[in-house]
């Protein structure tokens, strides 16, 4: 386990993929790039690297991952080291906005579920597209996955979610990637099974964990994040999915 102990490492460390969503959806929605391999790649928040890992193990690419927390670092380390592919995964443990900063133009760039994908505090999904447009090769790919709105929740339960990301609906993202001057190229919602399989798992490693580490120092922490995460979830379900969006920027 990671040196340093917190919500999401426990969580994450039993979960193929750091989001409600599955690695045969990943694989599907990068298959239709057609990237050969070598073609670069970045993938931002890596979280337990399993999706890195995916993308040098089965399309060959030469991958940078991005984590910034040491404990989710840690667990992505391990995974790349034990990968057959690990020669072409580099892990950057420090923000995306410092990987952005000093790395040439992508063919691919994958951003599920992070927190500050492009490392200035921006929160609007269409400032960050933009953003990440902009450090992708023309007919560069990204893989862009988040939380939606299925439909306008209770002001309490928008502020609860958007303490760290701001959210819009499926035809706002639609919108944020036109904007941004990308194609969508397609577009799903995770089932309702995939959500539920995600929040449920990364509860009942939490709670395991504090069933073994009461007097853990990082116990208190620990529950109050998994409290904070069932509650928030319970409330919000009717009101929010998760969708995966493949984006291209045009060739001019």
């Amino acid at each position: 386990m990671a040196s340093s102990i917190n919500y999401h490492c426990l969580a994450y460390a039993a979960l193929e993929v750091c989001n409600p969503l599955d690695m045969p959806t990943v694989d599907a929605a990068v298959a239709r790039t057609g990237l050969r391999p070598g073609a670069r790649a970045l993938d931002i928040g890596t979280g337990n690297g399993a999706i890195a890992v995916r993308l040098a193990e089965a399309f060959g690419l030469e991958v940078t991952a991005v984590e910034l927390d040491p404990a989710m670092a840690d667990i992505a380390r391990g995974r790349i080291a034990a990968s057959a592919a690990a020669n072409r995964i580099r892990l950057r443990q420090t923000s995306s906005g410092a990987v952005l900063a000093d790395i040439a133009p992508l063919d691919l760039i994958v951003a599920t579920g992070t927190t500050d994908p492009v490392g200035d505090g921006q929160l609007e999904p269409a400032a960050i597209l933009a953003a990440l447009a902009g450090h992708l090769k023309p007919g560069g790919w990204l893989l862009w996955g988040d939380l939606i709105w299925t439909a306008e929740p209770p002001v309490p339960v928008r502020q609860i979610f958007e303490l760290t990301n701001r959210f819009t609906t499926h035809e706002g993202t639609h919108e944020a990637a036109r904007a941004a001057g990308l194609e969508v190229v397609s577009a799903g919602i995770s089932p309702q099974a995939a959500m539920d399989h995600y929040i449920g798992t990364a509860d009942r490693e939490a709670r395991a964990w504090l069933a073994e580490h009461p007097d853990a120092p990082e116990a208190a922490a620990v529950r109050a994040a998994a409290d904070r995460v069932k509650i928030t979830f319970e409330f919000g379900n009717d009101f929010v999915d998760f969708s995966l969006y493949l984006l291209r920027k045009p060739l001019i």
